[in-house]
């Protein structure tokens, strides 16, 4: 089985429509694929997916109520599979999220206490991994992609222990710099957390402008850095833009005509066949690399 988390430390770097994409990929290639949304913003992989109904919803089961032991209902309630694109699945994110490290200490605490084995530990870390342990998910799959959000905390640790593998999506300037210049040290720091091997499947620049400060950030990242950058995405605002105005993934952006939310309009430029193909090669040698 695939499973990898895509994560960056700086946020709006196009974390969560790199996931969206592969995803795609993945499915169109036959894989069976589940995305878990681990990122609270309501810019998030249930958006663009159209499964975020209950997301406000307090009501609601939910990811965190599970994670922590309140759940409502059976695990399997909720995986969506109405995602509009065969093979693929979502676990939705939910409000909750936001206070999740709130609720897994609580949790911790609470288990704890009224375990009888005074050695007994309720490890924060381990729930979700556990959680899909017990509903044999990772038997129903032959892809898990978790998208947590942009800082560390209980979504970030989760996921990485049901994953173990991480990619890392950067902008090669601003605000993605930041991200560039620690990636050594995020590896490090989640392996210490967690005390497990982290493998990185590679740093994927996005939004490349071919700018001299592009290239030569992209120069230092290829040669300075310890990790493999198997692809570099050009910047395509008007693509990626529509994943969001019309709920789609860029696959379906440029099959199905979309501009400006509406369907069957839109004049495809080779360029964007161009990125389609980027994310097929990059799907392939994330699966080659889980293959060796």
């Amino acid at each position: 089985m695939l499973a990898y988390t895509v994560y960056s430390e700086a946020g709006g770097v196009g974390k969560t429509t790199t996931a969206a994409n592969l995803a795609h990929a993945h499915a169109q290639d036959g894989l069976r694929t589940l995305i878990i949304d681990l990122d609270p913003q309501d810019a998030s992989l249930s958006y663009i997916f159209d499964v975020d109904d209950d997301r406000d919803n307090p009501e609601a089961d939910n990811l965190v109520r599970h994670m922590v032991g309140r759940s409502k209902g059976p695990f399997t309630d909720l995986i969506k599979t109405d995602t509009g694109i065969d093979n693929i699945d979502v676990i939705p994110a939910h409000n909750m999220l936001s206070n999740l490290d709130t609720s897994m200490r609580r949790a911790k605490e609470s288990e704890e206490e009224m375990h009888s084995d005074p050695d007994y530990e309720w490890v924060q870390e381990e729930q979700l991994y556990q959680l899909l342990g017990r509903n044999g998910i990772q038997e129903e799959y032959d892809v898990i992609i978790c998208d947590p959000q942009a800082s560390e905390g209980q979504g970030l640790y989760n996921a990485v222990m049901v994953t173990r593998t991480i990619l890392i999506p950067v902008e090669l300037s601003g605000k993605g710099s930041l991200s560039i210049d620690g990636l050594e040290a995020l590896v490090a720091g989640l392996e210490g957390n967690l005390d497990i091997e982290v493998g990185v499947l590679g740093v994927v620049p996005v939004a490349f402008g071919d700018t001299t400060g592009h290239r030569e950030h992209l120069q230092t990242l290829q040669n300075d850095i310890q990790y493999e950058v198997p692809a570099v995405f050009r910047k395509r605002e008007s693509l990626m833009q529509e994943m969001w105005d019309s709920r789609a993934t860029a696959y379906q952006v440029v099959d199905e005509g979309w501009k400006n939310g509406e369907k069957g309009v839109r004049r495809v430029p080779d360029r964007e066949h161009e990125t389609l193909e980027k994310y097929n090669d990059l799907a392939t040698e994330i699966k080659e690399a889980f293959d060796e």
